[in-house]
């Protein structure tokens, strides 16, 4: 970019960078974010399809979870990249929905773009959208429902459907509810802390089952200790078990096979006493996040002690939360109050893949879920669709409301966002109604991926809500307008309020864009241009000698 001044060029941009503007840059934003909707869509509802994400080694994914589809995929252009954003909100923030959330921002680019082409300025349409967000909050909220207990299975099997999980549906959903529950406390459910979702090779997915405490992916240290401890007394360490090395710098000679066999036998009663000290408190079971040397190993089980070390931070935290231990940082100093309780810690499996099981926690508030196939890919995908199930399940149990699924909200907020534009008077009146027209196409998604007319369904969808039954949904499985309600098809609020939120947060952010200026991609940058390729920061490479 240059200007003239007295004939002279002005250089204000690198002529290495492009710039984009007006229409032209917003056509390129809400193409690319449009591209990425687009890509999920298909996903969408009960019947939505998977995809299939390989990577340059050949891993492979398959999932309907719009959040990890959109996390597998290399995406390069930064209007797309905020797209990405729009799922991993939905996703910490309600547990569910990222693939609504992203099919509505691109609907509301799509629609804002033909706006733009009748001449509407982008400020108006971004002022008519949030307007009409701030309204369309309100009618959920009336339109929202208090919950009971009794709903909750229905909430986890609207999550689980469509999805790998189908295969063993009734006692997943069963699963689901009894998981959430056992972990609340004080009227808050987390599910990314509190509970442990570990994969078991063999069996199918109705093998699937709760552990009324932790499981961990470990063994114990050494074969020699006992692989099953009744009434469990359980130490947890954030230290070794080990000879520890001296503070400062020191050297030890040994000038005689007497002395290092003396050494040796006085490191051997260093742990020793260490480890007598440490039972005192009554422990039989010890944790560590350190190691265990061999000496340390040679006395723990010569005591008939179980012990695991290596275990990773929030291993240690889920332990510590289901069986009330303290984590110690001194072996001398575990007392009885540090113990934690189980009424069995054993270790299982066979051959080289084996796990430590801790059962018969009282009141546990980290408990574990052990999911049994024999494909790992079918079980990841049923990990993500339990984490999914788990977080409406807390949604609900945290917040108490509910609104109906099948599409119902949106088509009820469509209609009123419709009488709503009719009290503007501005361009506003246009963004809003274009906003009311985005919504119905999640309705209409789901009809399309069901193989049905998508049109038909939402017509259908209209005479029923102006009939006054505002939870009319689409049921999949006859295409007809049903009673969500009455099927038991229903969601949390707070999924649909986070929808609308993310939603139009990212596409009133794309459209106020009007300049993009890009530079070139040239690869690893440096910031330093002295630096070579044998000379950085001053540090010279050695020289390299020829064969």
């Amino acid at each position: 970019m240059a200007g003239q001044l007295s004939g002279q060029p002005i250089i204000i941009l690198d002529k290495d960078k492009t710039r984009t503007q007006g229409k032209e840059a917003l056509g390129f934003n809400i193409t690319a974010a449009k591209a990425i909707a687009d890509a999920v869509r298909t996903t969408l509802g009960p019947k939505g399809m998977d995809k299939m994400l390989v990577n340059p080694v050949g891993d492979m994914v398959i999932t309907n979870d719009g959040a990890t589809i959109l996390q597998e995929m290399d995406i390069k252009h930064p209007a797309a990249k905020m797209m990405v954003e729009i799922a991993r909100t939905q996703e910490d923030k309600a547990g569910d929905g990222t693939t609504s959330a992203v099919v509505l921002a691109g609907e509301l680019l799509n629609k804002a773009k033909t706006l733009v082409e009748q001449n509407v300025h982008p400020t108006s349409i971004t002022r008519g959208y949030s307007l009409a967000s701030v309204k369309a909050l309100e009618i959920l909220e009336d339109m929202a429902i208090d919950a009971s207990e009794d709903v909750l299975e229905n909430i986890a099997r609207t999550a689980l459907t469509g999805k790998s999980a189908d295969l063993a549906l009734d006692s997943l959903v069963q699963l689901c509810v009894k998981t959430a529950q056992s972990i609340k406390d004080g009227g808050r459910v987390n599910v990314k802390e509190n509970i442990n979702i570990i994969h078991q090779r063999g069996g199918s997915i109705k093998d699937t089952k709760f552990v009324h405490g932790v499981v961990i992916d470990k063994a114990r240290a050494h074969k020699n200790m006992p692989k099953k401890v009744k009434n469990a007394r359980i130490a947890v360490l954030d230290t070794g078990i080990e000879v520890e090395k001296t503070q400062i710098t020191s050297k030890v000679q040994i000038t005689s096979p007497e002395l290092l066999k003396e050494a040796r036998l006085e490191e051997t009663k260093l742990v020793d006493e260490k480890v007598e000290a440490l039972l005192k408190s009554g422990a039989n079971v010890i944790f560590t996040e350190k190691g265990i040397d061999d000496i340390g190993m040679h006395c723990l089980a010569k005591r008939g002690v179980f012990a695991v070390r290596r275990c990773k931070d929030e291993e240690i935290k889920k332990i510590v939360k289901a069986t009330g231990a303290r984590v110690v940082s001194v072996l001398d100093g575990v007392e009885e109050e540090d113990l934690g309780r189980a009424d069995i810690v054993e270790e299982r499996g066979l051959g080289n893949y084996k796990m430590v099981y801790i059962e018969g926690c009282e009141n546990p508030k980290a408990v574990s879920i052990l999911i049994y196939s024999g494909a790992e890919h079918v079980a990841d995908e049923i990990e993500r669709a339990l984490d999914d199930a788990l977080r409406v399940v807390g949604d609900v149990i945290e917040d108490g409301k509910i609104v109906a699924g099948g599409g119902a909200p949106e088509v009820e907020l469509a209609i009123k966002l419709r009488k709503y534009a009719t009290t503007l008077s501005g361009r506003e009146q246009l963004a809003v109604m274009a906003y009311a027209d985005a919504l119905e196409e999640i309705p209409k998604g789901i009809a399309e991926n069901a193989g049905l007319d998508a049109i038909d369904a939402l017509v259908d969808l209209r005479n029923m809500h102006s009939k006054g039954i505002s939870t009319a949904g689409l049921n999949v499985f006859t295409g007809k307008a049903e009673d969500m309600l009455r099927l038991g098809v229903i969601e949390p609020l707070r999924v649909k309020t986070q929808i609308i939120k993310s939603a139009t947060d990212a596409a009133n952010m794309i459209m106020r864009i009007d300049d993009i200026l890009m530079a070139k991609e040239t690869g690893m940058m440096d910031v330093n241009p002295e630096h070579t390729a044998d000379f950085y920061n001053g540090i010279q490479a050695p020289p390299v000698e020829e064969d």
